[in-house]
């Protein structure tokens, strides 16, 4: 009993001690974009420029490749389900609806993750064994404006954009694939695609990619200040990093599709 005790007892501080540590963290980054300015103390736009070109742009080819084909699979997997009720012309409204709603925000999501997230932790861990962080702070610059509000900045800006155009890619894939392959009108595919889209479907695909954004920087940067040890930690401390993203970002996207459903 004391060895269970004592297990669930370790498991409740360590736990503890990680919400005041995350807690830390996202109130030093709010302090320093959105306090921090106005009392003269700088922002690291070029900085913060660099992370959204990196971040977004650079990312744009793999996201659009794969939201191409997921909108042709999706396109190609409700034709022949909605073809067997007779109701084949909703194709275009299912493939606007999913797109826009969960699919683009939460893959483009993942690929950002597995990309930029990881990253994040790999960049600040090595800085940390190798005792740069230490020097930042002996030569009083602050490590969370020099290393984490750019990304922050970088990743808020760019992710959104960025589920956008893939949103419009899934779209185009479901098009190709339903007017080539399946033999569906163009205009009708288009003016059903464009009917089907509404207010609440832009607002949540939206909403869910910033915080997505706000997940992603801070669980890869908070795993990257955690990093103690040599290369090998590093290495184990961006694969949790990526595990860690992902299932928070599932959590996120199914918190706020049950408020959005629900309202």
């Amino acid at each position: 009993m004391s060895a269970l005790f004592g297990y669930i007892g370790r498991g409740a501080i360590g736990g503890v001690r990680i919400f005041l540590a995350v807690s830390l963290l996202i109130t030093a980054t709010m302090h320093w974009v959105f306090v921090a300015p106005f009392q003269r103390k700088g922002l690291r736009v070029r900085a913060a420029i660099e992370q959204f070109v990196i971040i977004g742009f650079d990312a744009l080819p793999i996201v659009m490749l794969i939201c191409l084909l997921l909108g042709a699979i999706l396109a190609m997997q409700s034709a022949y389900q909605l073809d067997r009720f007779g109701v084949g012309y909703l194709v275009p409204d299912l493939v606007a609806v999913a797109a826009m709603r969960e699919l683009s925000p939460l893959m483009t999501a993942i690929l950002v993750t597995g990309r930029s997230g990881s990253s994040f932790t790999a960049e600040i861990g090595t800085m940390k064994v190798s005792e740069e962080i230490d020097a930042l702070e002996v030569m009083g610059l602050n490590p969370i404006k020099y290393l984490v509000v750019p990304k922050f900045i970088g990743t808020m800006l760019a992710l959104p954009m960025i589920t956008l155009v893939a949103t419009f890619t899934m779209i185009l894939g479901g098009f190709l694939l339903s007017t080539l392959y399946v033999g569906q009108d163009m205009s009708v595919y288009i003016q059903r695609s464009a009917d089907a889209f509404g207010w609440q479907d832009f607002l949540n695909g939206m909403t869910k990619s910033v915080f997505f954004a706000a997940t992603i920087c801070w669980v890869g940067v908070y795993r990257g200040f955690q990093t103690e040890g040599g290369a090998g930690e590093v290495g184990r401390m961006t694969t949790s990093s990526v595990v860690t993203s992902i299932f928070m970002i599932i959590i996120v996207d199914v918190v706020f599709t049950y408020l959005f459903f629900s309202v």
